[in-house]
């Protein structure tokens, strides 16, 4: 009795996949909430943009100090290209700002961050600010510079590929080149797809990304993934957004960069709305997202 209730013990189960005729079962995984989903409305957007407003009007000072230098820094940088004849780059470097601008805004989202608890900040905190990554926010920095030059070489190859290897035909012939010749009308439609496709990349890398470097203690390159993956899959309210930045962003221009003293701090302020709306309530040190390593 004893040693056949030892062997029927012994047997393995008809289901076992390490029987000698057993089949392993596939089991699909368990399902999981996508923690970067927020599944918003586009309309949401808006409600950024008016809680930047807000914020840009809560102690004004500072924030338009900002946009006044930005100006300030723009218009030298402008003035600089055609002191020394490198004004066939100005086309290139507006659109390129588009690259960089979420860097430069550090300050603007150390204000707002502060206005959630009621702290006030002054001009001088808004321009040395100090991220919680540390020299990490410094290696973004780099990325974002090399990525912002790799957009200005790739904008004089197409002028080279449609124009030949000539000199600059100078300001006052470069419009009627541009938008009254087919090769200009080629270059334009170009030059625009190539760099929609930069633009869309460093938007997507890096809205989220500078924020979450100033307020979590993480690396570069997680917080560029992470970014990404909070764009693509919060994607119809960040088109709405990206949308925004751009008209805005052109509003800007056509008024000589003076909207920038406006435009700039709005959307500084937004988009420090719109990384707390969709990053949501993550422990900064937590390190279920960090998706490299960790900074020392």
């Amino acid at each position: 009795m004893l040693s056949d209730h030892t062997q029927d013990t012994d047997a393995p189960p008809p289901d076992n996949p390490h029987a000698d005729d057993g089949i392993p079962k596939i089991v699909p995984p368990l399902p999981r909430d996508n923690r970067h989903a927020r599944e918003l409305p586009w309309r949401t957007a808006f409600d950024w943009l008016q809680a930047g407003w807000s914020d840009l009007w809560r102690n004004p000072l500072p924030s338009l100090l900002y946009g006044c230098g930005l100006f300030a820094v723009s218009a030298l940088i402008v003035w600089a290209l055609f002191r020394f004849d490198y004004g066939y780059v100005l086309l290139p470097a507006l659109a390129g700002f588009m690259v960089i601008g979420p860097l430069i805004a550090n300050g603007l989202y150390e204000k707002s961050r502060r206005l959630e608890t009621d702290t006030a900040t002054s001009y001088v905190e808004m321009i040395f600010v100090k991220p919680r990554s540390g020299y990490q926010a410094l290696f973004m920095g780099v990325l974002l510079l090399c990525l912002f030059l790799l957009w200005m070489r790739a904008a004089v190859l197409i002028w080279a590929l449609f124009f030949g290897i000539v000199p600059f035909p100078g300001t006052d012939q470069i419009v009627p080149m541009l938008f009254l010749t087919p090769t200009g009308w080629a270059v334009l439609f170009v030059g625009s797809a190539v760099g929609a496709l930069f633009a869309a990349f460093s938007f997507a890398i890096s809205v989220f990304a500078v924020p979450m470097l100033l307020t979590e203690r993480t690396d570069a390159m997680s917080a560029l993934g992470i970014s990404m993956a909070m764009v693509w899959n919060n994607l119809p309210v960040m088109l709405a957004w990206g949308a925004i930045v751009l008209v805005l962003f052109l509003l800007s221009m056509l008024t000589g960069l003076l909207g920038m003293i406006l435009i700039f701090p709005l959307l500084g302020h937004a988009t420090w709305h719109a990384y707390r709306a969709i990053r949501g309530e993550i422990a900064p040190d937590g390190d279920a997202d960090r998706m490299f390593v960790r900074p020392a």
